[in-house]
């Protein structure tokens, strides 16, 4: 016969008492199993709903420097203030500097339109920005490769003297003992610019010698003379490497510099003999140049533009002329020089020069671009302000 289990009429008393007290602590139990993985659904759902939240603000916060970004490079003020006011960048006069030092998406000339303005922030921003720069045991060229880098210097003077004594300052600072003062350093760097275009412009024929460059810096150490070797160094380096320009879109003092400010073709009058030639026409350094083809490495003729003066004309043969003539010196040759028939070097025969363009914008472009280079770059007058200023200290 079969065996039947125990039914709980066979348990005693006690014995049903503990069961009970078993299946109450089993249910207590499954709650509270129940519970804890009611609170861990609800602390994933949590992780989960923060995870979104912290995604979608870095996804806005993206969105909002993408866009930061985009009105800097239109409006350089207008931008930091987006960035401000949309948290992406706080206030601080360090944070922005470094925002601009690491200059991710950022355009370069809208970088160095901003460290130029004048209002007390900017200069404050200015001071950080340089201050970024680690020029401890750099050579000045080493430096001034590293800061020309960092930014495109704008094309007004006020903006580029502050930019470069703030340069110079903290040269000078990072480097104690190197020059008698800042107007040194500030001198220098602009001798050592001006060197590199000389040096490395195609255009630029008249190579200068190591000679010239410490003829060009006699006297700015306070009076005295720097080191010849301190100058050979920095002489050589710029000989061996030119500086490297950021590329960015937008024109610039330092593009200008480095680079034909206009080129294109261009019909020419003839000086004696009246007859329209086209030619490749090359603006920079303050000279016109043109060739015969855009291929040639020598100019048929150049044509400085020191005080001469750009106006349109009308002519009956040619439309959208404009000419260059000297002002209130009515038939005097403007000096110039061109190639002949027989490759010789000659003075030029031209009271003035008339030019025709294809069209009147690319006249009136002509016009401005030259009337621009006419004006004496800033550099020059900024280093000779600062060589006075050392000159009266004596």
């Amino acid at each position: 016969m079969d065996a039947c289990p125990n039914s709980s009429s066979d348990l005693g008393v006690s014995e049903e008492a503990e069961l009970d007290t078993i299946k109450k602590h089993k249910e207590l139990l499954l709650e509270d199993i129940q519970r804890l993985k009611d609170e861990i659904a609800q602390v994933f759902e949590e992780i989960d709903s923060f995870q979104q939240a912290q995604m979608s603000k870095v996804i806005q916060r993206d969105k909002d420097l993408c866009m930061g970004r985009k009105k800097f490079n239109m409006d350089p003020i207008k931008g930091i203030q987006y960035l401000i006011e949309h948290k992406v960048l706080s206030s601080n006069v360090q944070d922005i500097a470094k925002f601009l030092y690491k200059g991710e998406g950022l355009n370069k000339t809208a970088i160095g339109d901003y460290l130029g303005q004048r209002d007390p922030l900017n200069l404050q921003v200015l001071q950080a920005f340089v201050e970024c720069h680690q020029f401890v045991n750099l050579n000045l060229v080493q430096a001034l490769r590293q800061f020309l880098w960092s930014f495109r210097l704008p094309g007004e003077a006020q903006k580029i003297d502050r930019m470069m004594e703030a340069f110079a300052n903290w040269y000078c600072q990072c480097n104690p003992g190197v020059f008698q003062s800042t107007d040194t350093c500030y001198i220098l760097s602009f001798s050592i610019i001006m060197l590199n275009t000389s040096l490395h412009n195609p255009n630029v024929k008249d190579k200068p010698p190591f000679e010239r460059f410490v003829s060009m810096n006699r006297g700015i150490n306070d009076g005295g003379d720097l080191r010849e070797d301190l100058l050979r160094n920095l002489f050589d380096s710029i000989k061996n490497e030119p500086f490297s320009i950021p590329e960015d879109d937008g024109n610039d003092l330092t593009h200008t510099f480095f680079n034909p400010c206009r080129e294109g073709w261009l019909l020419k009058l003839g000086g004696r003999v009246k007859t329209w030639k086209r030619r490749w026409f090359i603006l920079t350094d303050n000279c016109l140049y043109y060739f015969e083809y855009t291929t040639d490495k020598e100019p048929l003729g150049i044509i400085p533009l020191e005080n001469l003066s750009v106006r349109k004309v009308d002519d009956p043969k040619k439309p959208n002329c404009f000419e260059l003539f000297i002002a209130n010196c009515k038939g005097q040759k403007i000096k110039a020089c061109k190639t002949d028939g027989d490759g010789k070097v000659v003075e030029g025969k031209h009271q003035s020069y008339k030019i025709s363009a294809a069209s009147p914008e690319e006249r009136d472009l002509w016009i401005e671009a030259i009337r621009t280079s006419i004006t004496q770059d800033p550099f020059y007058d900024l280093v000779a302000a600062r060589k006075k200023k050392i000159a009266n200290q004596k």
